[in-house]
């Protein structure tokens, strides 16, 4: 009984390592499993691919592409084309052929200027592709091949927008145009104030009736071709403040007959008189007192004067019949027109007369009667011109001042009132320039 109770017991050191034995014991067998279990997983994982070869990558360079060599080059006046090639180092029989195949090119009738772009592979001493530029949007290439000289002709595309200009007067249209803020070039702008003088030469001189700080707008459309060309096509629509009085324009086409203009009530913008003789107008006098430069006294100067280069086309302000043809004092070389309303124009100091302006000649408003001269008392080229009421001379600003033509038929004024109504807005709406609408 004692060994055995004695056997059994533990001492008090025992029994504390004991104890301390077991939590390691237990995290020993934890690890154990862990990594048993990490290792199951490396065995079962598939191996990752290999890295790809960095350092070959990028010293690998893509192919190089075939490098080319242009020349520009411009047809000299009296230059032929044989000429122009062999300065791009063509001759002999290669620009024989080169000629033939070009078949838009006309040897007899190319302009100087024509631009010729010659490329060529740096490793070729032939060119390899010729380029003619024919006209703005029209090129002519002619390639090398296998089998010869081939060549085609290109039409390059043009896009059409509409652009929106206001201007105010200051001293003349043209200053007015090229004050606007607007991005046509110089050659635009004058077109433009061309075509408004054109749509406007029945009620308004452009030379005289404008004043400062009179206002217009004006809505056109604008193609855009190659390399930056612009061209402009018709006036939509336009608005002149004259005098503190507006007036519109509006293109509009009627069912079964031709685009015209027509002011805001609906009559057209023709009428039976135009405003000026002269398309080319810049006036010199204005109708009142003024001395007279060779005769050095003050007397009624019962016209217009008109400056303008020796030769420019004068043109008959209506319709009418020829009553006189020759030399008449003080005016030079005279013709005097008859119209139907019983109104006589007169144009005075001519240079010549044209073939039609004979007595008793029929002629056509706009038509070309005549030339600025500066025959009988005058100091320098111009044209002095009269209008005769009744045989009394009048003021022509007044006596040709018209308040429009035919009006549209009924069947028309809602289709205009629409057009009008929609064309009106667009200027309305816009206070700089902008390009309203594109199109190819």
């Amino acid at each position: 009984m004692t060994e055995t109770g004695t056997a059994q017991q533990r001492t008090p050191t025992e029994t504390t390592n004991t104890r301390a034995r077991s939590p390691l014991f237990a995290r020993a067998v934890t690890y154990g499993i862990v990594i048993l279990l990490g290792g199951i997983a490396l065995a079962f994982t598939p191996p990752l691919p290999d890295k790809p070869p960095v350092v070959a990558a990028v010293l690998s360079a893509p192919p190089r592409g075939p490098v080319w060599r242009q020349r520009h080059d411009t047809l000299a006046r009296g230059e032929t084309l044989s000429a122009l090639l062999e300065r791009a180092g063509i001759t002999g029989q290669h620009a024989a052929n080169i000629l033939r195949s070009a078949t838009s090119l006309d040897e007899r009738r190319v302009p100087a200027g024509l631009a010729l772009t010659v490329r060529t592979l740096d490793t070729d001493s032939l060119p390899s592709e010729l380029i003619f530029q024919l006209a703005i949007d029209r090129i002519l290439t002619v390639r090398r091949s296998d089998t010869g000289w081939v060549s085609s002709e290109e039409k390059l595309p043009w896009t059409t927008d509409t652009i929106a200009v206001r201007g105010k007067i200051t001293s003349t249209l043209y200053d007015a145009l090229d004050a606007a803020d607007s991005d046509l070039p110089a050659g635009s702008r004058a077109e433009l104030a061309w075509a408004l003088a054109d749509i406007y030469e029945y009620r308004v001189d452009m030379s005289r009736d404008l004043q400062t700080d009179d206002e217009f707008r004006v809505l056109v459309e604008r193609r855009r071709g190659p390399q930056g060309a612009v061209r402009l096509g018709a006036i939509l629509a336009s608005t002149f403040s004259v005098a503190g009085s507006e007036l519109q324009a509006i293109r509009h086409q009627p069912a079964g007959a031709r685009a015209g203009y027509y002011d805001q009530d609906g009559k057209s913008m023709r009428a039976a008189f135009l405003r000026a003789p002269l398309e080319f107008r810049r006036i010199s006098s204005v109708f009142g007192m003024r001395k007279h430069p060779i005769l050095g006294i003050w007397r009624r100067h019962a016209g217009t004067d008109y400056a303008a280069s020796q030769g420019t086309p004068v043109r008959s302000v209506g319709d009418g019949v020829v009553i006189f043809a020759g030399r008449k004092g003080g005016y030079g070389n005279v013709l005097e027109v008859r119209h139907r309303n019983g109104f006589v124009t007169r144009y005075g100091h001519l240079r010549r007369f044209a073939k039609v302006a004979r007595r008793g000649a029929r002629v056509e408003i706009g038509q070309t009667i005549g030339y600025v001269g500066m025959t009988g008392l005058a100091t320098a080229p111009h044209l002095h011109f009269e209008v005769l009421v009744g045989g009394a001379q009048r003021n022509p600003r007044v006596a040709l001042a018209m308040k429009g033509g035919e009006p549209l038929p009924a069947s028309e004024r809602d289709a205009f009132a629409q057009t009008r109504g929609d064309l009106i807005a667009l200027l309305e709406r816009e206070t700089s320039p902008a390009r309203l609408a594109a199109r190819p």
